[in-house]
């Protein structure tokens, strides 16, 4: 059983070769770009359940200690350990270190 192909349909072959290698590089770079894209919307909902739970855990802790009145030391540390982790979350977050964005290709 011999092959035999004309030049024409040898050509034909790898251009077809060279447009289904085309559609999967551009399919991936779409599948890339959808996962950063869900990636970074899990971050934002993982921070807005941490910013929640930890808020639920200060109003706790405060409600106890004032609702238990006795020791004012305990009532100032209790009500001011909070404003200085939210001053130091607030200064960091609002404090740019880096941009999170990598582009390949030249930035084209």
């Amino acid at each position: 059983m011999t092959l035999t192909l004309s030049s024409t349909q040898v050509l034909a072959g790898l251009g077809v070769l060279f447009a289904l290698f085309m559609v999967w590089r551009v399919g991936a770079r779409k599948a890339r770009r959808a996962a950063e894209t869900a990636r970074a919307g899990a971050r934002v909902v993982s921070l807005a359940g941490r910013v929640l739970f930890t808020g639920a855990a200060f109003v706790g802790v405060q409600w106890l200690v004032i609702t238990h009145p006795g020791n004012p030391t305990l009532l100032l540390v209790v009500l001011g350990v909070p404003d200085l982790i939210a001053a130091y979350v607030l200064t960091r977050a609002l404090t740019v270190t880096s941009l999170d964005t990598s582009r390949r290709g030249g930035g084209r």
